[in-house]
């Protein structure tokens, strides 16, 4: 069995790899099907116990602002705009 961070680099890799294809302006058959298998993955690592919601979210924001760039906005709770 692999290990919890084997695990994570490798959905980093997979997350790196839709994020350039999204910027590169991957066809969308292509883009869903990526998103599908990270999706599948993170499922999987959720279900099995490896990682936490939490530090899931952390390991995608941080890939996506090292592909993007730094996010233009950074929110704290979720009810700070519904008012």
């Amino acid at each position: 069995m692999r290990s919890k961070v084997e695990m994570l680099e490798e959905l980093r890799n997979m997350l790196h790899d839709v994020f350039v294809a999204r910027s590169t302006g991957t066809s969308f058959p292509r883009m869903s099907r990526a998103h599908g298998y990270v999706d599948g993955y993170m499922r999987a690592i959720l279900e099995c116990g490896v990682a936490t919601k939490g530090e899931l979210l952390t390991l995608v924001a941080q890939e996506r602002a090292a592909v993007s760039g730094p996010a233009t906005i950074e929110l704290t709770t979720a009810t700070e705009f519904a008012a």
